[in-house]
């Protein structure tokens, strides 16, 4: 089985609403969607080589170009989906700015069959939002990390 692992940071805006910061997935498939598209900043590890905050930590930098705020992390939980067991870390983001990010690329032969190879985003724009609005945007396998934060607030 896969494993991967994110940071879920999150914040309360001027009115006290709770917000997430998630990521539109980049590259062609995603560029029209919207709905079941966006995800936690996340990538895969070798739990034989490092822990899962160390990768979530270095996914953050790796997607984003940006370090992940210096607050403590707090494991919300593993699920599984995708092939994949997805570990999430909320970070208490307050203060932190959803811009500035240098966002990292993958290499997919595009058009299909074309034997030209593009470089796209990993994602291509990541923004603050609240519950109500991020739930049916993130992939539905990463939705009960949001119950999960819920939860340890």
């Amino acid at each position: 089985m896969i494993t991967s692992a994110g940071l879920l940071l999150y914040r309360r805006d001027a009115a006290g609403v709770l917000e997430v910061l998630i990521a539109h997935m980049g590259g062609p498939f995603w560029a029209r969607k919207d709905e079941a598209a966006w995800s936690i900043p996340k990538g895969e590890y070798d739990p034989d080589v490092e822990t899962a905050v160390d990768a979530a930590c270095r996914e953050f930098r790796e997607e984003l170009g940006v370090d992940p705020p210096a607050t403590p992390r707090i494991e919300l939980g593993t699920w599984t989906y995708s092939g994949k067991h997805l570990t999430v870390f909320a970070v208490d983001g307050a203060g932190f700015e959803a811009s500035g990010f240098d966002y990292g690329t993958f290499e997919l032969e595009w058009p299909p069959r074309s034997g030209r190879t593009v470089l796209f985003p990993e994602v291509d724009r990541a923004e603050w939002m609240g519950l109500d609005a991020a739930r049916p945007r993130l992939v539905k396998g990463q939705r009960p990390a949001l119950d999960a934060l819920l939860n340890s607030l």
